[in-house]
Formats: structure tokens, C-alpha cells, sequence
């Protein structure tokens, strides 16, 4: 027995047949049949039962209760007539005795059909989420979420890590995100930060004498949605390992992620160890993206020396030409227009195209570009153009990479035969450039994460201040773990020398004094003595998505927050009362319209 229930709606089968029971939960469809006949779908949490109802008495209790009600129904289990062979119980039904009303549902109309709410509104969807969740689709990627949740748990704890939660409420920290920002009560004027992520805390634990760290860490980055990223919070698997190299973060996740990806996926075939590594520059050069898709088997080419002979004007005076082949693409001209306007779209730049028919460029930019001269320079990149389809992409070096990445990218999913779609092929992207030239700054700037060891260590940066080197060719112990084209995790080993800390700070133009006032608990711990340490830290949310086989983080999260980082069901971000203001020391001076 379950509390107030016999069986749940998804219990019942032919040896219940006879048994007097009782199940609870919503009423999903009345459907009548004359005037004292109707049949009652019963849904909880497990699933369906069929009640049928068959005297005037009952019809008037039936009727009188608006669907999404919750109620008991005590009756007795017969065997149907008319079996339902897609029903784990569609070969009994309930005759009732007794239904009483649990929770009644107030409304006449409901804002979408429970069982077809995916195809509402997404922003009548996020409003009435708990009614969404009634649907058993929806519910069943949380469900999943949690079985995932679990099984990460069990694995790290298998392989010796211990699950350490780290504060919430912590200080400021400049690490590539906006804070959310907390005001401290008691210290007028200051504030607490929600931690982007346990970075230095965990880095804080290696010092500390722990070995191996995890938690399923919620993180908190006041940034833009998109597809793969949910905006205001997020959770990720954030672990640590000490006296650790890059080989061992590896080792951990290979033999970690594959059996639960290929046991709770939308397909059942994984990568398994070791996964291909590939340095980040040349990630870029053959697949025009450091988050590459290894199920597609084109790669980009660089043609530029090959294409300068033309009066074509994006070519002529382009800094980089790439290009990507597909041999018996078979795509109507309607077709590869539209897959130009699609990578457009995503890229930002224009790609052009043409085929290669009986020796001839046709179609496209096929007038500009000279057949004698161009040819066979062409065919010793590209391999054999007979009845190829080529898509061209012109520009900066990095325009002419992105735009080729998402050629490559859609042109693998656009022709039959070049992407395995049904598995889940991973990938180490290594070596990331330590700087880059900042956008905005033009300056020299950290290019991803500053408490990454600079490959070569102290020595190395010491060359680049003599100007033996350019500082732009120095790389990271950093690594992105990505699946299917998706990034799924940033890592590194660790900087853990104060001495090294302080010179790759020096690089940026900030000493050993900004060092110490921006994260002065990392920097006199290490000061102690703090072994070599590194971690990684898959997004949880990422993962559960590639499982579930969605396009959207938010079908995977219980209470997702919209593009525009509002919670429409509870009404956050909200105003607060003066007198909330006043006690925070916080006076509002100015409103933004919404």
C-alpha cells in the first residue's frame, strides 16, 4: 500500500482482476458515451488507468469536476473488452464504487492541452510550468535529469572523490561573467557575490590536504540565454584533483561519461577511452570551431592561394578563403540557396558556392573562377571535385574560420551519408592560446581562464617579457571537453605557484598587489605551500540536454528561466518594499522601462 492509494495508475494488470482498489491522482479526459456512460482517464506521477463509469449517479459526481482535478476512485478491476495494447494497464479497467475530489481544479479551460503542451507558447509554457510538468514528456526529462544526477554521483564517489558543497554567498571575483550581486545587511555599502562557479574554493580544497573533490555545483552568471545556455543559474559536475595532470582529469571523465551516456541517452553508442585530442588551433583550421562535431566527417580547407587568381572582388582581397566539399550532395538549387541564407544567419557572413559538372565550375561563382588555373590547385585540397559541391567562405582569417565552421557544420546535416547522428562522439580540444588581443582594449588580455597554467610555466612567460617570444604563441594547460559539437565543460591544471601566478598577471599589466587584493585567500594559501592540482567541470544541464536528445537547456530544467532571465511564474526579478531598501542601505535612483 502507498499512503491513500492501493496501486499507482500505472499498477494494475490482469491478476488485479476482481481485487477491490483504490487509485489516486488527476483526471486527465472524460469522454461520455450517452447519458450514464463515460470513460475517466486517471494520470499520477507512474501513469494511466481507465475508470469506467456506468450508472446516472456516478455521472453526475463525473461530471461535476473540471478535468486537471485530483481525485481517489475506489472501485473493482475488471478485465476490458477493447484492450489497449500501447497502455502498460490497457487491459483492465476500474469500475468505480466511490470518487471523491481531492484538489478541484477551479478553471473551465486550461491555458494549453496538458499532453500536447510542448506545442504551446513557450512563454505560456514557462508561465504555467507546473501544468507543463503534468505532462508526462516534459516530466520525464526531470526524471531523467535525476537518474543522470545520480549515476555522476555514484561514479565519482567510486572513483574516490568526496562531495564537498562550498559557499553560495562569497565575494566578488572577476572571472569572465557578470556577478549577481548581494547586498550585506550588516555592512552597508558591501556585497556579497552568487559564485560563477566554486573556482576558487575548490582550489582552496587542494590546499587543504583533500584529494579529490566534487560537488553537482549550482553556478551563477548574470549573462544572455541561448539554446545551449540557461541564464541566471546553472548546475555543473565541478570536481578537483590534487598532485593531478591533465592526463589524470582525462582518465577520470573517460571512464566516467561514456556508460552513462550510452545508458541513459537518446542513442546507446559512446566514445570510449581515450577520446580523440585536438589543439586548439587546429580544431580551427580543419573544423572552423573550437566545439567541433565529430560525427560529421568533412573538414574545412584552406584555399586562398588556390583562388587568388580571379576578378572575383571576396576572393581578390579576402585575407582567408576557406572551403568545404561534398561529393554528390544531390541538393537542388533552391536547396543550397537556402543553406547559404542559413549560414548566413548563424555566421554573419555571406558564403558563395558552386558545383563541379563534366570538368566545369557551374552555378554560383563558377563565372569567376578560371577552370585552368584553378582546377587542379583545388582538387590537391579539396581531393576529387567530379559532381562536388563547394561552398566558399571569404574574409578576416577569423570571419572566414567561423563561417566555414558552420558550412561544415550544416552541410553534414543538410547531405545524406556524412554525420553519424545516432551516437555521441567526444572530444579533448587542448593547447588554448594563455592570451589574445582584447576587442575592445586591443591590448594583451587573458584569453580564457587566468588561473590556468601557462604551458612551459615560469620560464616561458620570463621569455615572452624579454620579447624572445610572442606572447601569443604561449599556450594553456586548458582543455574544453565537447560532445557532439556542444561544450560541455572547460578544465585546466591548475596555476598553483604564487611566483608564476603573479608573472602571467604581470603579462595583463596587473601586479602582484592586484593579484592579492582580487584573490587574496587562493593567493596566501598557495603562499603555504599548495600542491599541483587540475579539474574540469561538465555542465550538468549540457549533458542532461544531449541525453534527452533536445535542442533547448530549458526542456531540461524544472524551472527555467526565459531568454530574457525572467521567472514568469513567480514574478522575478521583482520590486521589493522601501522598507527592504532601506534596511540594505540602498536607494534606487533610476528606472529602465521594460
Amino acid at each position: 500500500m502507498m499512503q491513500s492509494r492501493t496501486h499507482t495508475c500505472n499498477e494494475l494488470r490482469m491478476e488485479h482482476v476482481g481485487q477491490k482498489v483504490k487509485i489516486v491522482g488527476w483526471m486527465e479526459n472524460v469522454r461520455e458515451v450517452g447519458s450514464n456512460f463515460a470513460f475517466v482517464v486517471v494520470r499520477d506521477f507512474y501513469g494511466t488507468t481507465q475508470v469506467v463509469v456506468e450508472n446516472e449517479e456516478m455521472m453526475k459526481t463525473v461530471k461535476a469536476i473540471n478535468k486537471e482535478s485530483t481525485i481517489s476512485v475506489e472501485g473493482v478491476v475488471r478485465e476490458r473488452a477493447s484492450k489497449n495494447p500501447k497502455l502498460a494497464t490497457g487491459d483492465i479497467e476500474v469500475v468505480p464504487e466511490k470518487i471523491e475530489v481531492l484538489g478541484r481544479c477551479r478553471y473551465n479551460e486550461l491555458p494549453f492541452e496538458i499532453n500536447r503542451s510542448r506545442e504551446a507558447d513557450e512563454a505560456q509554457r514557462l508561465k504555467y510550468r507546473y501544468l507543463d510538468l503534468r505532462n508526462p514528456a516534459v516530466k520525464q526529462n526531470i526524471v531523467l535529469r535525476c537518474k543522470v544526477v545520480s549515476a555522476l554521483r555514484q561514479a565519482m564517489t567510486e572513483h574516490g572523490f568526496l562531495e564537498i558543497t562550498t559557499p553560495i554567498l562569497t565575494a566578488s571575483s572577476p572571472e569572465g561573467a557578470r556577478d549577481y550581486l548581494v547586498p550585506a545587511r550588516k555592512h552597508p555599502g558591501k556585497f556579497y557575490a552568487l559564485p560563477q562557479a566554486p573556482q576558487q574554493f575548490k582550489q582552496l580544497l587542494m590546499t587543504s590536504g583533500f584529494d579529490r573533490y566534487f560537488q553537482i555545483a549550482p553556478c551563477f552568471r548574470d549573462e544572455d540565454a541561448r539554446g545551449d545556455r540557461s541564464p541566471g543559474e546553472f548546475y555543473q559536475l565541478d570536481m578537483e584533483m590534487a598532485f593531478a595532470t591533465q592526463d589524470d582529469v582525462f582518465a577520470v571523465l573517460e571512464d566516467v561519461l561514456p556508460p552513462i551516456f550510452a545508458q541513459y541517452g537518446t542513442y546507446n553508442v559512446a566514445s570510449s577511452a581515450p577520446f580523440k585530442r585536438i589543439p586548439y588551433l587546429e580544431a580551427m583550421e580543419k573544423y572552423g570551431s573550437d566545439k567541433p562535431d565529430l560525427r560529421i566527417d568533412l573538414l574545412v580547407e584552406d584555399v586562398t592561394a588556390a583562388v587568388r587568381h580571379t576578378e572575383f572582388a571576396p576572393f581578390a582581397s579576402a585575407a582567408a578563403v576557406k572551403a568545404v566539399a561534398v561529393s554528390h550532395a544531390n541538393l537542388t538549387r533552391k536547396q543550397v540557396d537556402k543553406l547559404c541564407a542559413d549560414v548566413e544567419v548563424q555566421s554573419g557572413a555571406k558564403p558563395y558556392w558552386t558545383k563541379v559538372e563534366n570538368g566545369e565550375f557551374v552555378g554560383g561563382v563558377a563565372k569567376f573562377l578560371n577552370i585552368e588555373k584553378m582546377y587542379s590547385d583545388l582538387e590537391k585540397l579539396l581531393g576529387s571535385l567530379e559532381d562536388c559541391l563547394i561552398l566558399f567562405a571569404a574574409g578576416t582569417h577569423d570571419q572566414a574560420v567561423k563561417t566555414a565552421g558552420v558550412m561544415r557544420r550544416m552541410l553534414g546535416a543538410a547531405v545524406p551519408g556524412h554525420m553519424d547522428k545516432e551516437r555521441y562522439e567526444f572530444c579533448w580540444i587542448v593547447d588554448f592560446p594563455m592570451y589574445e588581443i582584447g576587442e575592445e582594449s586591443g591590448e594583451l588580455e587573458f584569453c580564457h581562464n587566468p588561473f590556468s597554467m601557462p604551458s612551459g610555466g615560469l620560464e616561458v612567460l620570463l621569455k615572452a617579457e624579454r620579447g624572445e617570444i610572442d606572447p601569443l604563441t604561449i599556450t594553456a594547460d586548458q582543455y574544453d571537453l565537447v560532445c557532439n559539437g556542444v561544450e560541455l565543460s572547460s578544465g585546466a591544471v591548475r596555476n598553483h605557484d604564487p611566483e608564476i601566478m603573479v608573472k602571467a598577471f604581470e603579462m595583463v599589466r596587473l601586479g602582484e598587489e592586484d593579484v592579492k587584493k582580487k584573490f587574496p585567500a587562493m593567493y596566501n594559501a598557495f603562499c603555504y605551500g599548495a600542491p599541483p592540482h587540475a579539474g574540469i567541470a561538465p555542465g550538468v544541464d549540457r549533458m542532461v540536454m544531449l541525453l534527452a536528445g533536445e535542442d533547448s537547456i530549458r526542456e531540461v530544467i524544472p524551472f527555467p528561466m526565459n531568454k530574457s532571465a525572467q521567472d514568469v511564474m513567480m514574478g522575478a526579478p521583482s520590486e521589493v518594499t522601501q522598507k527592504q531598501l532601506d534596511e540594505l542601505h540602498i536607494a534606487v535612483v533610476g528606472k529602465v522601462e521594460e
